[in-house]
């Protein structure tokens, strides 16, 4: 993997979901992080959204790395043609990988995994674990009963205000984009993990 190239990592489902919209946002995702010079890192799946991301960078000429646990292979299928498969044993090892190789985190629309992983990650950056952004891509409002929540959690003393200013919402891709851009500008003096915490997410 180039030392130069940003990479992002996309959380996102294995399922379609009930809108035309969901799987748009996938692709448009997918295409504009191939068209600004970035890497795509995802779960490694060619099935819904993940397919559809993946497909969508590479087709515009994008470098598309896949980490997939062993147990999931048959369920989620994975994707043979991308720049770089992994195949690991457990989920933990997935996210982990993932982690590691990201400059970003971006979260689509998706259910149980999909938020496990940007949850996790979240948790990862209020320890400082890493100092990179955290993104959810807020199609259509898909993700405003979870900002509520977050808020609730806020007044109720459970995540500190300046935690809460870790997730980062976007309405659609491009200004995902922007977001994270933003971000690595505002941070590019902050180091981008704790070492000493390593062993943390092994």
């Amino acid at each position: 993997m180039s030392d130069t190239k940003k990479w992002v990592c996309v959380f996102c489902a294995s399922a379609a979901g009930a809108s035309p919209e969901y799987l748009n946002s996938a692709r448009d995702l997918g295409r504009r992080i191939a068209g600004r010079g970035y890497g795509l890192l995802y779960g490694g799946a060619t099935v819904g959204a993940m397919g559809a991301v993946a497909d969508a960078a590479l087709a515009a000429g994008g470098a598309v790395i896949g980490v997939i646990p062993e147990v999931i292979r048959e369920r989620e299928i994975d994707h043979h043609g991308l720049t770089e498969l992994h195949v690991v044993g457990t989920m933990h090892e997935r996210k982990a990988m993932l982690s590691s190789r990201a400059d970003a985190f971006v979260a689509l629309p998706g259910g149980y995994g999909t938020m496990d992983e940007f949850i996790e990650i979240l948790t990862w950056a209020q320890l400082r674990i890493h100092a990179k952004p955290c993104v959810l891509v807020n199609v259509h409002g898909f993700y405003d009963g979870l900002l509520r929540f977050l808020d609730t959690c806020v007044v109720e003393g459970f995540i500190q205000v300046e935690n809460r200013r870790l997730v980062q919402v976007a309405r659609d891709p491009e200004e995902a984009l922007a977001v994270v851009e933003r971000v690595w500008r505002e941070r590019a003096e902050i180091p981008a993990h704790d070492q000493r915490l390593d062993s943390v997410v092994r």
